[in-house]
């Protein structure tokens, strides 16, 4: 399996579907599924009931897996590409819009 070029707490813009042009912090990342959480993208409403944590149940509105091909990583405020280089030995993310180290 390849590495995954969005991780957790990555700020993202989406490119496509119906949320397209939010942006949003990453929650969560699925790599087997190919998918990830965004915060305030792709809201779905979930039917629970009542348990410990939520005493009455009912409708909850909460963020839903999006496809990790529809979102772009936001660098400086602007969306970009993300790539992988040695930097003194060391495997490490960059943007390829500007060729800047990510992390």
């Amino acid at each position: 399996m390849a590495t995954l070029k969005i991780k957790k707490g990555d700020t993202v813009k989406v490119i496509a579907g119906r949320d397209k042009d939010k942006e949003g912090k990453v929650l969560a990342v699925n790599a087997a599924a190919g998918t990830v959480l965004v915060e305030g993208v792709n809201m779905i409403k979930k039917h629970t009931k009542p348990n410990n944590n939520n005493q009455e149940g009912g409708i909850v509105t909460q963020e839903g897996p999006i496809n990790i091909s529809n979102v772009m990583y936001v660098h400086k405020g602007q969306a970009t590409r993300v790539g992988f280089k040695f930097v003194d030995g060391k495997k490490v993310r960059y943007a390829k819009s500007n060729d800047e180290v990510i992390d």
